[in-house]
């Protein structure tokens, strides 16, 4: 073999062993980011002799007795308040129809008014409730078992996101509580249809001009992640996992209220056979605006985790079409819900509140 021939040979080989090289690292870049395991305790040095311990204490001293007490003294550790059960929501003249229902000067049972409700708490696609003045207390309230009650009523939503009520609706309301009515023995009185209907109409309106739902779309810029490194990413800010595959949430600082902001990503890699492999090229970050008190802040959080997510995860903030969100427009944005608050308050609407959670529901 001549020297021209030995030489053509290394620089193929050179050349393909290149492309190979090329190829591999091409591949690597554009596999999807993975979740990285979280940073270990510094490992003990061989010579460092270490007592074993029981529940952490430094010895292996007996821990403190602690002697049984029966009359409430401080002998365990507090558990803490107990959690408190969601409240429903009580039916307000603003955004309900409410019909009182006489009862003749009759006291009901919580018991039977329970046992008396419909199946379906829904007329159309509005909700319909019941409440009981307490005999004890005197305030109205969804009947309790055990509990006495001197005066109903019997309500249903005037608008939501579906919107206004109609007439059919009224008239589905009509008949049920006038069947509720009924089994337990009182008598309805219905406000005239179509000066509700009417309301109805109003409400839905300014509901719909005052309805909002912002969202960031948070783009890859090289790579794509996979959907452990987006969880991963987001649960740093505090994001935990919501029901729905690929969709997570910030929650609020209050239990059983409406979660601050949701991140969502698609479901299908969250589904995946191998998440590992799944490729993701975006998220969105979302806030329901009405449905989040002001005091949590939830515009500024939801900017502060965009921008701290696009760049741990090597991203751009971009709108719904693709185009990139510069800080000054996103402030813009946040001016712009300054007022929404403004006029939803004056509104006795105030974000957050149940009657601004139930009609933009």
């Amino acid at each position: 073999m001549s020297a021209l021939q030995v030489g053509l040979a290394v620089a193929g080989g050179l050349v393909l062993g290149g492309v190979i090289a090329y190829n591999t690292w091409n591949a690597r870049r554009n596999e999807p980011r993975q979740a990285q395991p979280d940073a270990q305790p510094a490992p003990i040095a061989p010579d460092e002799r270490v007592e074993p311990t029981i529940g952490g204490a430094p010895s292996m001293a007996e821990p403190e007795r602690i002697e049984p007490a029966f009359d409430g003294a401080a002998a365990l550790p507090s558990l803490g308040p107990l959690p408190v059960p969601e409240k429903r929501p009580r039916l307000d003249a603003l955004i309900d129809v409410i019909a009182p229902i006489a009862l003749d000067g009759r006291v009901v049972s919580g018991d039977a008014l329970l046992a008396a409700l419909p199946a379906t708490r829904r007329v159309g696609s509005k909700p319909f409730a019941v409440e009981g003045q307490n005999e004890a207390s005197g305030a109205w309230e969804f009947p309790v078992a055990g509990q006495r009650y001197r005066a109903l009523q019997a309500g249903v939503q005037l608008a939501n996101r579906t919107g206004p009520l109609n007439e059919i609706e009224f008239s589905e309301f009509v008949v049920k509580a006038q069947r509720y009515a009924d089994a337990v023995g009182g008598a309805p009185e219905f406000p005239d249809m179509l000066e509700e209907v009417a309301r109805a109409r109003e409400l839905d309106q300014f509901a719909g001009q005052h309805d909002a739902q912002l969202g960031f779309t948070l783009r890859a810029r090289g790579a794509s992640w996979s959907p452990g490194y987006v969880q991963q990413q987001a649960a740093r800010l505090g994001f935990v996992a919501g029901v729905i595959p690929g969709r997570m949430v910030l929650p609020a600082g209050e239990a059983g209220l409406p979660p601050v902001l949701d991140l969502s990503f698609d479901p299908q890699a969250a589904l995946s056979e191998d998440p590992a492999q799944a490729a993701i090229q975006f998220v969105t970050l979302g806030l329901d605006v009405p449905q989040v008190h002001r005091a949590e802040q939830p515009f500024a959080r939801l900017r502060d985790a965009a921008f701290a997510l696009a760049e741990a995860m090597g991203g751009v903030i971009t709108d719904d079409a693709g185009q990139p969100l510069r800080p000054e427009t996103i402030d813009t944005i946040g001016a712009d819900l300054d007022r929404l608050y403004d006029t939803l308050e004056q509104h006795d609407l105030a974000a957050g509140s149940p009657q601004a959670r139930r009609l933009f529901s």
